[in-house]
């Protein structure tokens, strides 16, 4: 079965107002969604020896993501507090908990060779070892969220192969923006839009694809799944469209339920 290993930030998105907790942060989401959508996938990290590090391990496995290369270390889980705004969720508070001291090993990178595509993102502390994993011969997806410069990008970029990003809509001044990204050593560029679509460079064109209708409950975890269908078309070499495609497909039905997952 193709394998997709994910590394670095998880939380739990805690909304106060409502009473109720869910597991997330990115390479733990796209981990998740990837294992819904038939791949088998894998997430490394760092929880804490608390509650919410033991309901993060059971909710992982609950999924079938393996989670067997996840430190327990003494002290807090990640926390993020989270409202609902007119189904728009709006972040407060975060507690980087044990993350903060976790760093890949040796280890992790022969673990990371056994999968077909390694995925990560901005808040996961592992823009300093895709070196590693980029010589070893590994392809690279990174999400970069809203980050449009600073040193996690310059650290990145030059051993990245999938390079995500979001935004809201479409300029000159995004399009002028996915061409200096690509430059930077990335093969292909995607920026999610919202309920704009997304679009993609891959050097010589530019590829849009729309959004797939779903009646909004909460859009907490949307970008991620698009990365994880994205993913998961590009493990299956899938021509770019119908990588978009199965992206837009997997946000649609993360759209339409509580919490990322």
């Amino acid at each position: 079965m193709p394998k997709l290993a994910t590394a670095g930030d998880n939380c739990i998105d805690y909304y106060a107002a409502l009473g109720k907790m869910f597991p997330g942060g990115n390479p733990v989401n796209v981990a998740v969604y990837a294992a819904r959508s038939g791949l088998s996938s894998s997430y490394t990290g760092a929880v804490g020896n608390d509650a919410y590090g033991a309901f993060m391990l059971k909710s992982l496995k609950g999924k079938g993501v393996d989670a067997s290369r996840v430190r327990i270390l003494p002290g807090n889980t990640a926390v993020t507090q989270v409202e609902l705004v007119d189904g728009e969720r709006v972040f407060g508070d975060y507690d980087e908990g044990v993350l903060a001291d976790f760093r890949i090993s040796d280890e992790d990178i022969d673990f990371f060779c056994e999968h077909e595509l390694f995925h990560t993102g901005l808040w996961g502390n592992a823009e300093n070892d895709l070196h590693r994993i980029k010589a070893r011969g590994l392809p690279v997806s990174f999400d970069f969220a809203t980050a449009k410069d600073g040193a996690v990008l310059d650290t990145a970029l030059p051993f990245v192969d999938y390079a995500f990003f979001s935004d809201e809509q479409e300029s000159e001044e995004l399009l002028q923006f996915m061409k200096e990204i690509r430059a930077k050593g990335p093969s292909l560029v995607v920026v999610t839009l919202g309920e704009n679509g997304s679009i993609a460079y891959d050097g010589n064109a530019f590829f849009r694809h729309g959004i797939v209708p779903a009646e909004v409950v909460d859009t907490m975890g949307a970008g991620d799944s698009y990365i994880a269908g994205f993913c998961k078309g590009i493990i299956e070499k899938a021509p770019i469209h119908e990588c978009m495609r199965m992206g837009s497909e997997c946000a649609s039905v993360t759209l339409q339920y509580m919490g990322a997952w």
